[in-house]
This record gives structure tokens, sequence and C-alpha cells, in this order.
């Protein structure tokens, strides 16, 4: 029974261990968030269009052109691999881009229903008002259609695992990879030229790991076996979303290397601000040390000058007394 609970203890702390996908996805993995952050940055902050006007397009369709159906093992799976409505990632893409300052995208998809419905309103305005009916608004027309397709899912292009088990308790993983591949093209509709193409891939990872546990027990005569594991996928819907983003951002930089639009220039704001002139800050204590300082030069003056001004009486006194016996000796010889 001991041994029991010890390979279960073993097996859940071996369990734990495999949910942290060593090879595969998590949020760490430099590989997914990192090149995911990057294209949503980019996907974002592009500049926009030189002429500050959003360009008019269309999109009528964006199929999926693989063939490819879902992979599954001894199982004829009917699923595609992709998804089949591609189209709505990319209307919101165009939407999007560069906060939304590059495309004005116009109804296309669904433009057997909208022209029905303009039919249905123009009816029922005549039926009401008869000739003077007013009529409806015309349609927005779009000067470039944007046209492409997913046009390749490859599976398993790349797979691998590694493993260790000590004693029947071991843990193992394994990975793969998928690629999918999109395709977009920017067609003049006045003149039919094809303007600017371009070719996204991304990966698509896979992960799975598993834990096992394998003891002899009752001398030997009996066993116990236990398997836990944990497979994540990354969501092809997810990937596809994401490469048609990139798809878009690197058809608006194909656009401006052929000259077809061009960036808005990046003006940087340059404020120039006057440089404070502050006063030396003087603390109480140096403030004290400095008025004694100037009242014990005042003092030294004081007394210097009280020393020459006694120091020059006496002596004027003696000149003022040899002058009068000089004049007394000079009146006794006038005699």
């Amino acid at each position: 029974m001991k041994k029991t609970l010890l390979s279960l203890a073993l097996i859940s702390a071996l369990s734990g261990c495999a949910i942290i996908q060593s090879t595969g996805l998590n949020e760490s993995d430099p590989t997914v968030t990192g090149q995911l952050e990057i294209v949503k940055k980019e996907f974002e902050t592009i500049a926009g269009p030189a002429t500050g006007k959003p360009v008019s397009v269309a999109v009528y369709s964006f199929q999926d052109k693989t063939g490819q159906r879902r992979p599954q093992a001894n199982i004829a799976s009917l699923s595609t691999a992709v998804t089949q409505g591609a189209e709505t990632f990319l209307i919101q893409a165009l939407q999007n881009v560069g906060r939304g300052e590059w495309f004005d995208v116009v109804e296309r998809v669904g433009i057997d229903n909208l022209t029905k419905e303009r039919l249905i309103i123009r009816q029922m305005r005549e039926a009401y008002e008869g000739a003077n009916a007013k009529p409806l608004l015309p349609m927005q027309f779009a000067g470039i259609i944007i046209e492409g397709g997913i046009i390749g899912y490859d599976s398993s292009t790349t797979s691998g695992g590694a493993g260790a088990r000590v004693f029947g308790i071991g843990k193992q993983t394994q990975w793969s990879t998928d690629t999918v591949t999109v395709s977009l093209r920017a067609v003049s509709v006045q003149t039919g030229k094809v303007l600017a193409t371009t070719t996204v891939q991304k990966t698509i990872l896979s992960t799975a790991d598993s834990a096992t546990a394998l003891k002899f027990y009752d001398a030997g005569t009996k066993s116990f076996e236990a398997e836990l594991g944990l497979t994540i996928n990354e969501p092809g819907t997810y990937a596809v979303k994401a490469t048609i983003e990139m798809a878009v951002v690197e058809l608006i930089k194909e656009g401006a290397k052929k000259g077809i639009w061009e960036y808005k220039p990046q003006t940087a704001s340059l404020t120039i601000t006057q440089p404070i002139q502050q006063q030396p800050v003087i603390s109480s204590e140096i403030r004290k040390e400095k008025k004694d300082e100037l009242v014990q030069e005042k003092a030294e003056n004081k007394g210097a000058i009280e020393a020459n001004s006694s120091q020059q009486q006496p002596n004027d006194r003696k000149a003022t007394e040899g002058i009068k016996g000089e004049n007394g000796s000079n009146k006794k010889e006038v005699k």
C-alpha cells in the first residue's frame, strides 16, 4: 500500500511538471508571443497615407485554396484544416490597420443581399410616394480590389520529442509544427493591373507532454501502471488571423516601395525650454556665520579708526604748542 501511495505521489509531481510545456506554447515562449507582439505593434503603429484620405478598396472573397483536411490519426476527417470565412478577418484587418487611416472598405461579399435590399426600398418608396419618390444615394465604388486567399497549409513540417524513465517512472514530451501560407494582391479597377502582391507564412505549434509510472509489487507478481498527459495546440483560426494582418502590413510596404502610395511624413515636435536660473540656497547656519563675520569685520574697522584718531590727537597738540612757542620767541626778538 505504501508503494502504491508513493507511486501516486510521484505521478502527481510529474504531472505538475508536464503542464509546463518545455518546448511548446507558453506565455514566455519567444517564438510565439514575441513575434505576435512585434506584428501587432507594427499593425497598429504603421504610418498613415500621405494624402490623409483612406484608399477605397473592395473584398469579394478570400477563399481556402489549400484543399487540406484537418489531420487526425487513423480517421478520415471531413473538417477543413483552416477556416472557410477568412474574408471576415481580411475586412477587419483592412479597417483597423494603421489606426484605421489606410483603407475604406466597401461591401462586396454580400453584394447580392445589398442590391436586393436597395431594390425593395426603391419599390416601397415608389408605391407610397409615386413618381416623386426620393431616390437612394449611389453606392460607393472602389478604386482597388483586394484579391488572394489561403494558398497553403503544410502539416508536421517539423516534429520531435524527448523523454526519460527511471525505475518505471518518467516524463516525455513531443512537439510538431504546421505552416499556413496567405497571399494578397492589390488590383487596379481602372486598368486591371496588379499593383502589389505579397505572400506571408506563419508557423502553428503543437506540443504534448505526458508522465508515466510503472511499478511492480507483491514480489513482482503484480504491477501498477499510470499515465497522465497534456496536449496544447495553437488555434489555427487565430494563426490565420495573425497571418492576414501581417500580409496587410506587407502589402502596404510593397505598395509604398512601388510608388502606389506614400507614407505620411513623421513630424517630430521639438519644444525648446529656457534654462531656469536659480539663486544659490544658503542655509540658516551659513547665513548666521556670514552675519557674525560681517559684525566682526565692522568692529575691527571701528577699533582701528578709533586708535588712529587717538594717536593723531597728541601729535596735533604737540604741533600747536610748538607753533605757539615759535611765535612767542619771534615776538621777543622783534622787541
